[in-house]
């Protein structure tokens, strides 16, 4: 027996299997804690973590702060050519509640009554720290978070499957902002303030499985616009504003349609039931 196989040690491994190691601590600031030695230093930089870090205190918004700066000396080069930070693999990210007096900064076009309530002896955290978290496939928002305004950023990932967005009262954005998610596979929304129109899902036609936007009462539109789509497996247009008559589905539309709730504002959508999507042309 050689002596190394005596005295087994870290860096015996390879860095991909130590990031899979870490990647069993689940939480995210725990695997920044982990990072005792350059072996695990490296492997901190493309560990996947696949659990859910859920920002709701002070101390865990810092955690994120510290996974965002891990490594500052280490850089890699991007397909462009630029120099870039290393970064851990977060793929789930919940947006909390902080507690008492401590707010997420606010965005673009903020509610002024609600902002003027909280500029005064409150602690302001950067939301905008989340864009540096490219790898996300999960995002949800928690019910009153106290965002306020635009975020632009929060709807900006690449390789983002699932968003979940409940109640924000006075958190602005559209329909529109779905194009830089272009891999979106399920969207749940209960945040009353949505708008836009669905002919804005177009983008992503070849992606969505799921659309649960149920009592969005400013979303408008015809449903029929998608009935293309090959992959939607559910969809919720409940208490919203969209129109449409259930008579212009034919055989060849919502192919892979499990189950579908309409508005009242569609003819034969409320308080009609179909088994298969064939009995519909003979409604």
């Amino acid at each position: 027996m050689t002596s190394a196989e005596s005295n087994p040690s870290i860096n015996a491994l390879s860095t991909d299997v130590v990031a899979n190691i870490l990647g069993y601590l689940g939480d995210p600031a725990e695997i920044m804690l982990s990072r005792a030695c350059k072996k695990m230093r490296d492997a901190a930089t493309i560990v996947i973590v696949v659990g859910d870090f859920h920002i709701d205190s002070v101390r865990r918004y810092n955690a994120l702060v510290a996974m965002r700066r891990a490594l500052p000396n280490t850089q890699r080069k991007n397909a462009l050519g630029e120099v870039t930070r290393a970064l851990p693999n977060l793929q789930r990210i919940t947006i909390g509640n902080l507690g008492r007096r401590i707010k997420y900064n606010d965005g673009a076009d903020p509610d002024e009554v609600q902002a003027a309530k909280t500029r005064r002896n409150w602690t302001t955290l950067d939301l905008s720290i989340l864009s540096t978290f490219s790898k996300l496939r999960t995002l949800e928002i928690a019910p009153y978070t106290g965002l306020n305004g635009r975020y632009p950023f929060l709807f900006n990932f690449s390789l983002l499957e699932t968003l979940v967005v409940h109640e924000c009262k006075y958190l602005k954005w559209d329909l529109e902002m779905v194009s830089g998610l272009p891999l979106l596979k399920t969207l749940i929304c209960r945040n009353y303030s949505l708008r836009g129109n669905i002919n804005s899902f177009r983008v992503l036609k070849d992606t969505l499985e799921n659309v649960d936007i149920g009592y969005c009462y400013h979303v408008e539109g015809n449903f029929m616009d998608l009935a293309d789509f090959p992959h939607l497996r559910d969809l919720n247009l409940f208490k919203t504003a969209v129109t449409g008559d259930v008579r212009e589905i034919n055989v060849n539309d919502f192919q892979s349609l499990e189950q579908m709730f309409l508005p009242s504002k569609v003819y034969g959508g409320f308080r009609y039931e179909f088994q298969r999507i064939s009995e519909v042309p003979a409604f």
